[in-house]
């Protein structure tokens, strides 16, 4: 077991030296604390066989893997999220997972994610590498960023189980066992998301990999405001028909799924303090848009307020 904190860094730029210390361990991402006057973490971790347990715990802060922060042909690796305690909001492709103690999101840590908190959390992780996991989750694509409730099938019964191997493993397993205790565990974990998600029984491993590499860039080119599925298809060399065959199996078109992940990345931004004096339109032309008008028209149908009013709102909320 090891056990890191912020304890003994400096109240300067400890967010940003925390962030050093978290990337030799997990992954590299910034942490930004919402309090710039305090920020305190804690990181536990355990193997478990091929499986590492992580017990990540924060105060109220917002934390970002960027596309910079990726390295190319890394070792592919899936992290299983439980919310152990409070609560958190996920953002990871393409879509929102609103987390409570006891809820479970799936992440591809060789794509973007961002995780924000408004009070202390803990979350725990199950990192397993891409190979081991595909012998349980054959096409782990279609689960990345899906929400898994906590009343949801097995789910109960894997978040016990999940907090109880996180609170330490010294002496709780005899030896040997801990390769056994992590196959079961990785097919509980299996069976809740089967179970629990909707899957297309159609989607092969190949078409879901496909629909990765299109979301992936997407993701890369949002900013582009030349992005469209014609331009997607030239980039990636499909044909128009095999690209919206490829896209389908998500149930939303892809200029639906590109205006959504606009928008609400300029809803973040527009929530982000260091993004304050910036205006609106220069958030929303940053993300691809070209018309405060058509900005301001689609942002009010998705949040059902004006962007001014959800700024407003988000700067009380922060408060």
């Amino acid at each position: 077991m090891e056990l890191l904190s912020t304890r003994g860094l400096p109240e300067i730029g400890r967010a940003a030296a925390w962030g050093e210390i978290y990337a030799t361990r997990m992954s590299q991402c910034e942490f930004t604390p919402g309090d710039k006057s305090r920020f305190d973490a804690e990181l536990r971790i355990d193997q478990l066989g091929p499986v590492k347990l992580a017990r990540l715990t924060v105060d109220k802060c917002s934390v970002e893997r960027k596309r910079s922060h990726i390295v190319r042909n890394a070792p592919r690796l899936f992290n299983f999220l439980l919310q152990a305690e409070g609560e958190s909001i996920f953002y990871h492709c393409g879509k929102e997972s609103r987390l409570q103690a006891g809820d479970f999101v799936l992440c591809d840590t060789g794509l973007p994610h961002y995780f924000s908190t408004n009070d202390h959390s803990v979350t725990v992780m199950v990192r397993v590498p891409d190979g081991i996991l595909r012998d349980y989750l054959p096409t782990p694509e279609q689960f990345c960023g899906q929400h898994l409730g906590r009343a949801t099938g097995l789910t109960g019964a894997v978040a016990a189980m999940v907090r109880e191997l996180s609170g330490g493993l010294d002496g709780l397993l005899e030896p040997g066992c801990d390769e056994r205790v992590a196959r079961y565990l990785l097919e509980m974990i299996s069976m809740s998301y089967t179970m629990g998600v909707p899957t297309v029984e159609e989607a092969t491993a190949l078409a879901w990999q496909r629909r990765k590499d299109v979301i992936q860039h997407i993701e890369d080119n949002l900013r582009d405001p030349e992005l469209s599925p014609a331009s997607i298809a030239a980039g990636l060399r499909l044909s128009p028909r095999y690209l919206r065959t490829v896209f389908a199996p998500g149930g939303e078109k892809m200029s639906a799924y590109i205006l959504r992940r606009r928008l609400e990345e300029c809803a973040r931004q527009m929530c982000n303090p260091a993004w304050h004096a910036h205006t609106l339109t220069e958030i929303a032309f940053s993300w691809g848009f070209n018309s405060a008008a058509h900005f301001t028209r689609t942002f009010h149908e998705k949040f059902g307020m004006a962007p001014r009013e959800y700024r407003r709102a988000g700067s009380v909320r922060a408060a």
